[in-house]
């Protein structure tokens, strides 16, 4: 019983649901520190504590676990059988995932991810079964030599997204298997891998040795092993992260040193959540300074839709990088992984700090990158680039199962964990969804339904649903842009002040059926994309990027002014219209373009 619950306890922390007492228990195994009481994360819920109504996020988990639940489990073993020297049935899935290909296998962890994360959404037994007969389907592959990582150009990358996997299957499925299963991993790769984080070199050519690491993520593996210390108290796993923390980067970032420019933008922002994980484990100062100040540096390089790293490379702000990009540069942001590495920085920092606005930079990204994406294809196509140029569309990937392939399902599945945060005063509302979302607040089950058509209309109207009267706080996140919100309850106006950029707190005594009204001003406004380039602007309305429409040659070189952008109306049809010069131009936000061409920034002239 005793093994029991301290496996159940080591489930929670994994997972962030033990505020104080598992995050300062973690500190003091570390043996660096203990963290100050206050300053305990918000925890997450549970992914089946929120449950979207109709509307596009529903849509886009719905499509991709049913996309990752049709794939045939020959074809994702066969990598693993093959480099084995085992029999391997079935077709091979070919593109970036084929058995020699440029990444072998390398999103077969993510798969079982987001499987796992969607069956604790669902509840649906088909999906727990298929994660449990890929985790016994795999560990059959594994042997005493890790042939799999043999002349494998990614052995961290592949190794990392494999312990996550293993690490979802057993906490979100309850697969007991699993955690055997990443032993014997653990002890299949740690021959291959380096002896550090290593940096990325980017110029290593096909065919080189692969014990260079060139074109490895060694520095993404600490946040993964961290977590599986605390869910197996294995110190293995403990040693793994120490060992492969970033800390030359991490360092650099904490003095406020700016090293990002030039180098990989995805991975360095998925490296960036080993440093917060870092400090929740370690309870060291310098990881949470690296995290923020290196979420600061990224803000201030990024496009107004909130993606960054043209070319998939970091630049120097304000240097006009980021403007000359649009010109031929179609690679503006590496979209579902940048986003997925966006969504778990913002939600790290959002918990550790309460500051709303990562949970702005967080909706921006959301509605104007990763839920516009194209559907990944039964046959491997997958949406990977956003485009930002001017005469821009949305394309597929040219190669069958890119990275993008992987991590589109899962942050799919993590909007759930993204939406609501709570700590034991009450629930922190983050993304205002149409959702029912469950929680536990004085020891009682407490429910809050949220009605909206936001991010095109205002207003969020919220109900509770209580068992008995309770009293707790309720946080609602005030975006930076909000100029004038407004809140009501029960149908009263409520005076007090709703400061842009930060978290409006309610407290009092609720009782069910209470309702909450927020009204958010959809502000419009213009953004320049850099110093260098200023009549070169986004427009957007609230969190919206309002991207034009270039659907004949004359909206191409219509003569825009700020004015007239700023003027711009939004029809009975939902389509936005500006006037120019020779008429009207269109203007639709990112979620909502399909096979149009399109331009998310605009050159304006002195009105």
């Amino acid at each position: 019983m005793a093994d029991h619950i301290n496996r159940g306890r080591r489930d929670l922390l994994a997972i962030g649901l033990l505020a104080v007492g598992g995050w300062r228990c973690a500190a003091s195994r570390a043996g660096q520190g203990v963290a100050d009481k206050a300053a305990a994360p918000l925890a997450e819920l549970k992914y089946g504590q929120v449950q979207f109504g109709a509307g596009p996020l529903a849509r886009q988990a719905r499509e991709n676990h049913r996309l990752v639940l049709s794939l045939d489990e020959d074809a994702l073993l066969q990598p693993f059988r093959v480099r084995a020297g085992q029999r391997a049935p079935g077709q091979d899935l070919g593109g970036w995932y084929g058995t020699y290909a440029f990444a072998p296998g390398a999103t077969f962890g993510q798969w079982m991810s987001a499987l796992s994360r969607h069956y604790a959404i669902t509840g649906e037994a088909p999906t727990r079964a298929k994660v449990q007969r890929l985790v016994r389907g795999y560990a059959a592959t594994i042997d005493v030599e890790g042939s799999f990582y043999r002349n494998n150009r990614f052995p961290a990358y592949t190794y990392d997204k494999l312990v996550g996997g293993l690490l979802d299957a057993r906490r979100l499925t309850g697969d007991d298997a699993a955690l055997a299963t990443l032993a014997r991993t653990t002890r299949a790769a740690i021959p291959y891998l380096p002896p550090r984080a290593m940096p990325r070199n980017e110029h290593a050519q096909p065919g080189q040795d692969f014990s260079e690491h060139a074109w490895d993520e060694s520095y993404t593996l600490p946040e993964n092993q961290f977590q599986a210390w605390h869910l197996t108290g294995d110190r293995r796993h403990l040693e793994l992260g120490r060992r492969f923390l970033y800390d030359e980067f991490f360092a650099a970032l904490a003095r406020g040193d700016n090293v990002l420019p030039g180098k990989h933008a995805y991975s360095h922002v998925n490296g960036l959540s080993s440093a917060a994980q870092a400090y929740l484990s370690l309870g060291a100062p310098m990881y949470l300074a690296a995290a923020r100040h290196g979420f600061e540096m990224i803000d201030a390089q990024s496009f107004a839709t909130g993606g960054w790293g043209p070319d998939e490379h970091f630049v120097v702000p304000d240097s006009g990088a980021l403007g000359r990009s649009l010109t031929g540069m179609n690679k503006s942001f590496e979209t579902p992984c940048g986003a997925y590495a966006h969504f778990k920085l913002t939600r790290y920092l959002l918990r550790i700090t309460r500051d709303s606005r990562f949970g702005d930079s967080m909706e921006r990204v959301l509605y104007n990158t990763v839920l516009g994406a194209i559907p990944i294809q039964p046959d491997g196509h997958a949406f990977y680039y956003s485009d930002y140029t001017r005469q821009a569309r949305k394309t597929f990937h040219p190669d069958r199962w890119p990275c993008c392939s992987g991590t589109l399902p899962m942050i799919a599945a993590d909007y759930a964990i993204s939406s609501c945060f709570t700590d034991p005063q009450g629930i922190y509302v983050n993304l205002y969804v149409p959702a029912q979302v469950t929680w536990s607040q004085n020891s009682a089950s407490c429910g809050l339904s949220i009605e909206t058509d936001y991010p095109y209309a205002p207003r969020m109207i919220m109900t509770l649903r209580l068992p008995s009267a309770q009293t707790f706080t309720l946080n609602l996140r005030v975006p930076a842009w909000a100029q004038g919100a407004e809140l009501s309850i029960n149908g009263r106006r409520d005076s007090r002040p709703l400061p842009p950029g930060s978290f409006a707190a309610i407290r009092r005594e609720w009782r069910s059926a209470d309702r909450i009204e927020l009204e958010l001003p959809l502000m419009r406004r213009l953004e320049s994309i850099d110093a260098v380039h200023p009549e070169t602007v986004a427009l957007l309305a609230g969190p919206l990027v309002l991207m034009r429409i270039l659907d004949d040659d004359s909206a191409a070189s219509a003569v825009i002014t700020r004015t007239s952008l700023l003027a711009a109306q939004r029809g009975a049809n939902g389509q936005w219209q500006a006037r120019t010069d020779t008429g009207f131009i269109k203007l639709k936000p990112f979620l909502d373009i399909g096979a149009e061409g399109y331009s998310a920034y605009q050159q304006v002239v002195p009105s």
